[in-house]
């Protein structure tokens, strides 16, 4: 028998799933396997054709063990694995995306009579059809001075269990009430896998409204919403969650020989995606904030004790490691606001010089951007295009740019985007600072850290903080395979803390992105106005922003 020990993460994204193979040891990554969902994204029809409300986004269950069947045979094959070899399994998962079921666990999307009813398939993290209840619920929550609305700044979001299971109870009574069990995926998976029913205080301390100290909201509190949802938590949640890094259970037979492993294998309880990627970055200690950069950013530093500080979205115990207070915040747009940019304001001789030299679009504009000396481009830029999440807590906000001339080129303008990006995450550090959260080192992991270096230097330039960045390139993947070396433990190969697999297993880049004291100086000028730009449109001096969408709706009534 090989003496040679493999952990494995699974990682599910939005389109596709990874598996990941790492050596808990050295940290080596041995093989990794991508597929995508066969049924992706619904957002306008059901696969019969039944047609979709607005801000809706659906997906198939069958997608996410569909994929597993392919993806994780194919990375021991590509890795030279053997099944005994595999110690341990981890799982991270968008969210929050919630399903209803059976008591056994069968997605109610899959039984005749519920296949054409978009609320009995997976809601998806994305899907923002809840607003009104999640509205109702942040407006009753004040008015009753509930404590649980403390912990994520004020204000509920569309796309967390509740709001998305309240809706479902106004909308679809009768998925509802035949619903045994609404669950979020991550945590369905792993129960699928190992036949057992354990909820990660990772998915419900920030999308469900789960404490340690409190548990889920009160029955007089939900009854006053809907009559029908007092019952909601006891009777279709489970009254035991469990910190990161515990055992779910083992690896049940029937899929054992499904995916070519050993049965019995340990897995962890699921996280959220973006919270595993702060493992995969090296950190399992207190003041270390991670950025998630792709197209929006969640920004993720740990504490050793729990402050109810006001901006931030999310504060939960033993939610990344036990035993610290994780606190999350987030900009709802980032990688899509430059996305946006390249896609409806690029003049076309761009695109096409960009081709001619070999490069992609973004990757040129970088170039003539980072020939622009900090503060010369004349732009100054509020990051709203999505709203903005943190501190202000209002998905009505929008983008501004100042400062434009006959003279301002594209380049110009894609820097102080980039600029501006940075300066909302600044000012989320400063919140946390201000509150008594320590923001002491930065690190950065996804897409942008990959493929921006002019944004980590800007960033690191803004902040006037140094910035690590993840050595892997898929860090939540790695995140959830350090999970899987702490549920497996050293017994058995594995790690018997976080704090020791992330040392033997993650890694940073040898570049650190150090703060420019001349740019540094420059950029706290320009900081500066963007605050007073920040007070202005954000906290109700101006409401023009509001007002514009008004008239859009209005107009287009």
């Amino acid at each position: 028998m090989s003496e040679r020990r493999i952990v494995l993460g699974l990682d599910y994204g939005t389109k596709t799933a990874r598996a990941l193979l790492v050596d808990p040891k050295s940290g080596d990554e041995i093989a990794t396997a991508v597929a995508e969902y066969p049924h992706g994204v619904l957002e306008s029809q059901l696969p019969d054709g039944t047609r979709l409300e607005a801000d809706t986004a659906l997906q198939n269950p069958r997608d996410y063990l569909t994929v597993l069947q392919q993806i994780v045979p194919e990375v021991l094959n590509a890795g030279g694995v053997q099944s005994e070899e595999v110690i341990g399994i981890g799982v991270d998962f968008t969210a929050s995306s919630v399903l209803p079921t059976l008591k056994d666990g069968s997605p109610l999307c899959t039984l005749p009579e519920f296949s054409s009813n978009p609320y009995a398939w997976v809601k998806l993290w994305k899907d923002h059809a809840a607003l009104p209840e999640a509205q109702d619920m942040t407006e009753l929550a004040e008015r009753r001075g509930e404590t649980f609305l403390s912990y994520y700044g004020g204000r509920l979001f569309p796309e967390w269990m509740f709001p998305k299971t309240l809706r479902m109870l106004r909308m679809a009574p009768e998925v509802y009430t035949a619903a045994d069990r609404l669950i979020e995926a991550g945590d369905w998976l792993v129960w699928q896998l190992c036949g057992e029913e354990k909820r990660s205080a990772c998915q419900a301390g920030y999308k469900g409204l789960w404490s340690k100290s409190d548990g889920f909201p009160s029955e007089d509190y939900l009854g006053a919403l809907h009559p029908e949802f007092a019952t909601f938590a006891k009777e279709k949640l489970p009254s035991d969650i469990y910190p990161v890094g515990s055992r779910a259970g083992g690896l049940r037979e029937s899929w054992a020989r499904k995916i070519g492993l050993s049965p019995g294998i340990p897995i962890a309880v699921a996280m959220i995606d973006a919270h595993a990627a702060v493992l995969g970055s090296t950190v399992a200690e207190t003041g270390k904030m991670v950025l998630a950069l792709g197209t929006s950013t969640c920004h993720l530093v740990m504490h050793e004790k729990k402050i109810l500080a006001g901006g931030i979205a999310g504060i939960v115990e033993d939610g990344i490691v036990p035993g610290l207070v994780a606190y999350e915040s987030g900009q709802s747009a980032v990688g899509d606001i430059f996305a946006w940019f390249t896609k409806n304001q690029l003049p076309a001789h761009y695109h096409e010089t960009a081709k001619q030299t070999g490069q992609d679009v973004f990757s040129y504009l970088q170039s003539l951007a980072a020939q622009i000396p900090s503060g010369q481009t004349g732009l100054l830029a509020l990051d709203w295009w999505n709203g903005n999440r943190s501190t202000l807590m209002d998905a009505s906000l929008s983008g501004l740019i100042m400062g434009l001339t006959l003279a301002t080129r594209p380049e110009d303008i894609y820097r102080a985007l980039i600029e501006a990006t940075a300066f909302g995450t600044n000012a989320i550090i400063d919140n946390h600072t201000e509150q008594g959260i320590p923001v002491n080192e930065l690190y950065a992991c996804g897409g942008l850290s990959e493929r921006n270096q002019l944004l980590l230097q800007i960033y690191a330039d803004v902040t006037g903080r140094r910035l690590n960045v993840a050595a892997s390139s898929q860090a939540a993947a790695l995140g959830s395979a350090i999970c899987g070396a702490v549920a497996a433990g050293p017994e058995m190969g594995g790690h018997a803390t976080f704090s020791d697999a992330t040392r033997a297993m993650a890694r940073v880049k040898d570049k650190v992105y150090s703060p420019d004291p001349s740019a540094h100086a420059i950029f706290k000028r320009l900081y500066a106005e963007y605050l007073q730009l920040y007070e202005t449109f954000g906290r109700g001096a101006l409401d023009t922003m509001k007002r514009l969408r008004e008239i859009r709706r209005e107009a287009g009534s």
